[in-house]
């Protein structure tokens, strides 16, 4: 028998798509990093009701956009911490 190839949920590949650009792309980063946070739980919850592949994708998607996030955030309170520690006297 000649199985027919799952299709991958589209929502799968933004969300990882969007993971790895929060991670890349300073500043933006954080905006990317939320949105791909709720692409990837949306895309798993279509993939659970749909049977659809994907779910790879979606759990890498989340993982990246997590780390992108913390990323970011590290960055922004470093800068701001910089800016304030050269600023004093």
């Amino acid at each position: 028998m000649i199985e027919k190839p799952q299709i991958n949920n589209s929502n799968s590949v933004i969300s990882l798509t969007l993971g790895i650009l929060s991670i890349i792309i300073p500043y933006i980063g954080l905006i990317l990093g939320a949105i791909g946070v709720v692409v990837s739980r949306k895309a798993t919850k279509e993939i659970i009701k749909t049977d659809e592949g994907g779910s790879g994708l979606a759990t890498s998607g989340l993982i990246c956009s997590v780390v992108g996030i913390i990323t970011q955030l590290f960055l922004v309170v470093s800068i701001i911490a910089f800016y304030f520690l050269t600023n004093v006297g």
